[in-house]
């Protein structure tokens, strides 16, 4: 299986990146929309983007809205993990086409029970 994960703190990065790694993902990276936007256009098919709300150069919700639009990745999983914690913010993020939202700070747990119900894990 193949993950993006997209954030502009490179700590995230690296800390969700091992996550995945753990499970058993394939991990790429981008520091924001427009990054990620690339590299899922070089790297075939993802299972899973893990998308931060708040990014320079594109936002996470314009990448969701971007990669919902264009049919090569219609059926990767898309989860929000952010700061923001509004219910308002969730709202449209799903109704933008994130499957999942998570809110930081997560924790391991949390994030292996988000990707469980997305099919692409087992809770332990």
């Amino acid at each position: 299986m193949k993950a993006i994960v997209v954030d502009d703190s490179r700590a995230i990065r690296a800390i969700l990146g091992k996550m995945l790694e753990e499970i058993g993902f394939e991990v790429s990276e981008a520091s924001d929309g427009r990054a990620a936007l690339g590299v899922l256009a070089a790297g075939g098919v993802f299972d899973l983007a893990l998308v931060d709300w708040n990014m320079p150069e594109m936002d996470g919700l314009q990448l969701v809205r971007a990669v919902r639009a264009d049919p090569r990745w219609a059926d990767m999983r898309i989860m929000m993990v952010t700061t923001e914690t509004e219910l308002e913010k969730i709202v449209i993020a799903l109704e933008a086409g994130a499957n999942e939202y998570l809110m930081k700070p997560f924790t391991t747990k949390a994030v292996a029970e988000k990707l469980a119900l997305l099919g692409l894990a087992e809770v332990t």
